[in-house]
Parts: structure tokens; C-alpha cells; sequence
């Protein structure tokens, strides 16, 4: 098949002939888990009124459950309503370029029982933000779902479109 250029260092053969991208890899519960353990902040997604909102969290892994400390306050309120929470954690590898995600659907309950609260302190949960916070809130899951995937050099997805844009900026 011939070659036909398009502009100046791109051609037809350019966009016809790329690799294939890997597709992403699906997690099993078990290494969700695993993910989870390894990092300490997600973005909890609740349902505020009559609107999704996020907040950032710090969790920790319990028992195949995510506990979490907050205050009083939206956040507090929107978790512990009938409508279920999600929360989502991600990191990346920068020296393999392999990046993962985990979203963990379920139920929000505030940890009452004293023998609860005295085991959820030995978390040791250290919240990022200054303040009151002492309500402790279990996440029991759900849906456990994870994928791991390698992070796309910028060039595998350029398009006409970024250099309009870069040259629009300049």
C-alpha cells in the first residue's frame, strides 16, 4: 500500500501501520486488595442532594472492608445515607509506565460498637487535613473491580487536533 502524507513528518502509513494497544489487564478481587494495601488516599463519590460529589480520603484495609475517620459535614452525611458510596484509588509505576485502578462499590456504615472503634484506632488512619475527625466509617464492598494497564506514550495518540492547539498557544 502506498504512503500518502499528510502534513510535514506524518503519513497515512503512520496511522494505518501503529502497534496494537495492549488491552488492560481485568483484576481478580484478591489483587484489588493488594493494590488497595499499597496505597492510603482515595477519592471517595457520594450522592450530595441532587448531585454526585468527591472527596479525597485517606483509608486504610480491614477485614475486606476500607475504614476511614472524618468530621461532621457533607461528606459524613452523604456516606452514611441509604445511597451507596464508591471509592477509587489508582497508582502508577514511573519506571515501568504501568498504571492500575481499583473501584470499590458498596454500603457506608458509621463503626459504633466500642470494640470496633478501639480495633479501627490500631489502623493507625492519620487524616492529611487538620481538624476533628471522629467518625470512623466502614466501607463494606459490594463490587471489587480493578484493571492494570501501561500508560500510552503521548505520540500513540496524537491527532491533528493537538497541533492546532499547540500552535494556537504559541
Amino acid at each position: 500500500m502506498p504512503c500518502f502524507p499528510l502534513m510535514p513528518g506524518r503519513s497515512l502509513c503512520d496511522m494505518t501501520n501503529k502497534p496494537s494497544t495492549p488491552e488492560p489487564e481485568v483484576l481478580q478481587p484478591q489483587q484489588c486488595w493488594e493494590l488497595l494495601r499499597g496505597v492510603s488516599v482515595g477519592r471517595l463519590a457520594v450522592w450530595v442532594e441532587d448531585h454526585p460529589d468527591i472527596f479525597p480520603i485517606n483509608y486504610k484495609v480491614d477485614h475486606g472492608t476500607l475504614v476511614f475517620r472524618t468530621g461532621e459535614g457533607t461528606k459524613l452525611h452523604s456516606a452514611l445515607s441509604e445511597t451507596p458510596v464508591a471509592l477509587e484509588a489508582d497508582g502508577v509505576n514511573p519506571d515501568t509506565g504501568v498504571a492500575w485502578s481499583v473501584v470499590v462499590k458498596g454500603q457506608a456504615a458509621a463503626i459504633r460498637l466500642t470494640q470496633e472503634v478501639l480495633d479501627t484506632v490500631g489502623l493507625l488512619l492519620f487524616p492529611w487535613q487538620a481538624g476533628r475527625k471522629d467518625h470512623f466509617i466502614r466501607i463494606v464492598p459490594t463490587s471489587i473491580t480493578g484493571r492494570r494497564f501501561t500508560v500510552t506514550p503521548p505520540l500513540t495518540w496524537w491527532s491533528p487536533l493537538d497541533d492546532a492547539t499547540r500552535a494556537g498557544l504559541e
